[in-house]
């Protein structure tokens, strides 16, 4: 093998030290300290060092990453799968040498880092669905302590987090107890297609302990509430400072609803179509403004770094991987999962109960032979593979149904009937 890289170094981080090989040097170690990451970072100049390779070891690299970059080192991240050398020789020394060796002749791939505004994009959303999973245990919470007093609001109605519910239990907490006042509270169409239902759900046992419960479950929903808007508040701000300086674009007066978890930030659609301007993803199934917004925190705006929309899929966990060995062939699991990946999937569940998509009866069709998991998979890279072509080549992608699907398949089995009777040597004769 030709050494490709002459000037290159070996990084191997922890939690508390930091592991650096230098060809024709012994290895050095430093603190994980801002001042000791400095230090570092002069080291690797004082010996001339144009590139470094380190381990995507949880967020340890994150700071050491920026200091090295900011230094104008060409930094390579790379997925700690692809360092591991023989067995029973493992140690944080040998570890950054051979960092280092591999580095040095060019056999390691780099991993993708997203600029920094999408980095404080990915921060803010991530920060956002962790406290909707926590605001979704304490709905959790609301119900039973309600189900303990036998308040049976949770069978009457759809939400007990919606308007109505919220309202009710806010007076129960103030100490209300009239049934009847308490339905006033409830939504017109609540009152007049389920009264009888809420008044006889309301006729509950009150108790000290489940009052207690149910203030406290209430409290932290609306708590995780109010850091959910915070989260809505950054993410306004670093999307608006992306598409800052970028054309305006005309956008259609429909757009796809949110039906879940909706965020607070004024005119999305728009200012997502300014960032990619005027491409807009929002036309494949499935895809609205906030999860639009999702894959942009996780992959960027620039999704040409991958060579093609074989690469992006592979990327994103979405394509099978090889093992084969000698007769031996499998589709082998790959270990990790992107999070832009696992955005893709949850689309990809969610199209195939849909009744007028194609990929909806594309993924019905193959979990019925397949098995479910692999129709969601199936689904999930189609739309990855459109959304890369899309965002990089400009394709126009328009929803044809069903019906334009199974026409296409009818046309297939013809086809292949058609070839079989050629080959048979048989004639086909249509009935009018």
């Amino acid at each position: 093998m030709e050494r490709i890289r002459e000037n290159a170094a070996g990084i191997d981080i922890g939690a508390r030290k930091v592991f650096v090989s230098v060809e024709g040097k012994e290895v050095k170690c430093f603190f994980t300290f801002t001042e000791d990451f400095e230090k570092l970072r002069d080291y690797l100049l004082e010996n001339a060092i144009e590139t470094v390779a380190m381990e995507a070891t949880g967020v340890y690299w994150n700071i050491l990453y920026e200091i090295l970059e900011e230094a104008g080192l060409d930094v390579w991240l790379v997925d700690g799968g692809q360092t591991k050398q023989v067995p029973g020789r493992k140690t944080d020394v040998k570890d950054c040498q051979w960092i280092q060796q591999l580095h040095s002749y060019g056999l390691l791939n780099r991993c993708f880092v997203a600029d920094s505004d999408i980095k404080e994009l990915r921060i803010y959303q991530r920060l956002r669905e962790d406290h909707i999973r926590s605001a979704s245990m304490h709905i959790n919470h609301m119900q039973k302590a309600l189900t303990e007093m036998n308040i049976r609001l949770t069978e009457v109605l759809n939400q007990i987090h919606g308007a109505s519910g919220l309202a009710i239990i806010e007076a129960i907490l103030k100490g209300e107890r009239d049934k009847g006042k308490l339905l006033k509270l409830c939504h017109t169409k609540i009152i007049k297609n389920k009264k009888d239902e809420v008044l006889k759900s309301l006729n509950g046992r009150y108790t000290k302990s489940g009052l207690f419960a149910l203030k406290q479950a209430f409290d932290s929903y609306y708590f995780y509430q109010n850091q959910i808007k915070q989260c809505d508040a950054m993410l306004e701000e670093v999307l608006k400072r992306i598409s800052k300086g970028k054309p305006n674009q005309t956008i259609s007066a429909h757009r796809k609803p949110i039906r879940h978890n909706k965020p607070d930030i004024d005119n999305l659609g728009t200012v997502m179509l300014k960032i990619f301007d005027g491409k807009d993803a929002t036309a494949l199934s499935g895809i609205t403004d906030y999860t639009w917004m999702q894959l942009l925190s996780e992959t960027g705006t620039d999704l040409s770094r991958w060579e093609s929309e074989k690469h992006y899929t592979s990327w994103l966990g979405l394509a099978p991987g090889q093992h084969t060995s000698g007769k031996m062939k499998k589709n082998k699991r790959k270990l990790g999962r992107p999070k832009a990946g696992q955005i893709f999937r949850q689309i990809a569940q969610s199209l195939l109960t849909s009744k007028r998509i194609a990929l909806g009866a594309f993924g019905r069709r193959l979990s019925s032979r397949k098995g479910s998991p692999v129709a969601i998979k199936a689904v999930a890279r189609k739309l990855a593979a459109l959304y890369w072509r899309i965002m990089v080549k400009g394709m126009d992608f328009v929803e044809k149904g069903i019906q334009k699907y199974e026409d296409q398949l009818m046309l297939q089995k013809r086809r292949s009937i058609i070839r079989l009777a050629k080959e048979l040597n048989m004639q086909i004769t249509y009935n009018v």
